[in-house]
């Protein structure tokens, strides 16, 4: 289907009508288990000669589905589902890395991330540089001889913020590193990674790819550009005795997803349920129109946000003046999603203060839903870093995080100004 257009694919990748009951709609499987032909059958399967599903934890027809459209919309080569964003990129790093091994990673990502890569990952062995992904020469520095991968995300969380995606790309090839990119923010439909040199895509299913609130889910996509026959990444390129010495590598577009689905959802079981991905199937289905309505709203509260005299800034890439504003020009032309962030005078009490006042948007830490959403980072997603550490991300004390949903753009405004009243 790679001749079709991307509503086209949100819709119809990785699907044809069941062959048992001609259903149209997706079946979903809640099976644990699924039956083989014969002992030959099993046997191939479990030797990785042959495709087919015998248990969902590795393999399941509804989540085959969704990792097939997914892949579809981004280009790649592959996906692998996982029960989490967190689930995906942790899966990752343990597919390719060894104790010892290090990432440099951007230091404007996700708080959770964050937390995920300096806490949990060191105490496993891995080391992770955090380097300002603007400043291209600290992040070819901090490369050495043990770096696995450069890990960003395309749309900073929660500010907004933008990165030369082609010129990190340079450098991760020049190094012969993998160049990871976070993409949940804008979604394949505004931005796709690997037509910028992506090797690896990472989502949050949980957020806009399902759209409404009610599932969890994460995705890796690989573009199947890489070639891992090089001395960085030897769980790769030695042969694997569990399955009768097989070499990844030698997979070529292959190598990743299958080590992936063998060996890290067989031995994690961090698989996404069938359910969950059904959810998301469905969600995923209105995409470009839902994401077309994020930034229409996004940019009349942006406008609303930057003439108001309650707020101190506004950090909306779209916007003249905004440090991003060039590379928001370049790589995003359709706008870059629904989430950024602004300070209302009056510092974190102000901010506090909003918070507690809104009435049609929610104050939760999750973003990116149909609803509007409003957040304090300093005190939940960006809490266990320290001071220092926010600053260098651009969170200030002062900072509100809004995920902007899919309601009447002038009644978010009007809950805005009625909350503002209380500063």
């Amino acid at each position: 289907m790679k001749n079709y257009q991307f509503d086209t694919l949100q819709i119809h990748a990785g699907q044809s009508p069941d062959s048992a009951t001609k259903a149209t709609g997706v079946p979903l499987y809640l099976s644990n288990a699924f039956t083989f032909e014969d002992a030959d059958q099993a046997k191939r399967i479990f030797a990785l000669e042959e495709g087919g599903y015998f248990y969902s934890r590795l393999s399941n027809p509804t989540v085959d589905v969704l990792q097939k459209r997914m892949a579809a919309l981004d280009g790649g080569a592959g996906a692998v589902a996982f029960a989490s964003g967190t689930a995906a990129i942790m899966g990752l790093i343990m597919t390719l890395c060894e104790a010892g091994d290090e990432i440099v990673a951007a230091n404007n990502l996700y708080g959770g991330t964050i937390g995920s890569l300096s806490g949990m990952m060191t105490g496993m062995g891995y080391t992770t540089h955090f380097v300002n992904p603007r400043d291209l020469e600290k992040l070819e520095n901090a490369i050495n001889e043990k770096t696995k991968m450069i890990f960003v995300e395309s749309v900073g969380n929660p500010n907004g913020d933008m990165l030369d995606f082609d010129a990190i790309s340079k450098i991760c090839k020049k190094h012969k590193v993998l160049f990871v990119v976070d993409n949940t923010t804008p979604t394949p439909y505004l931005f796709k990674p690997i037509e910028h040199g992506a090797d690896i895509v990472v989502y949050s299913l949980t957020k806009y790819i399902a759209g409404h609130g009610h599932v969890m889910g994460g995705m890796i996509v690989d573009s199947g550009r890489f070639d891992f026959h090089n001395d960085r990444y030897p769980l790769m390129t030695q042969p694997d005795k569990a399955y009768h010495d097989i070499v990844y590598a030698d997979l070529n577009e292959g190598a990743l997803c299958t080590k992936m689905i063998a060996k890290t959802l067989r031995d994690l079981g961090s698989c996404l349920s069938p359910f969950n991905a059904y959810m998301t199937l469905i969600g995923l289905e209105t995409l470009s129109l839902r994401m077309d309505k994020h930034v229409q709203n996004a940019r009349a509260i942006a406008k609303f946000l930057n003439e108001s005299q309650d707020v101190e800034w506004v950090s909306y890439a779209e916007l003249e003046g905004h440090a991003s504003h060039d590379l928001c020009k370049k790589y995003f032309p359709n706008g870059f999603g629904g989430l950024f962030s602004f300070g209302v005078k009056g510092g974190i009490e102000g901010g506090k203060s909003v918070i507690n006042n809104i009435d049609l948007f929610t104050h939760v830490t999750n973003f990116a839903d149909s609803k509007s959403l409003l957040t304090h980072p300093a005190s939940t997603t960006h809490a266990q870093m320290s001071e220092e550490e926010r600053l260098a991300g651009g969170v200030k004390q002062e900072t509100i995080r809004i995920s902007v949903g899919l309601e009447n753009a002038n009644d978010l405004i009007h809950d805005l100004s009625e909350a503002f009243k209380h500063i």
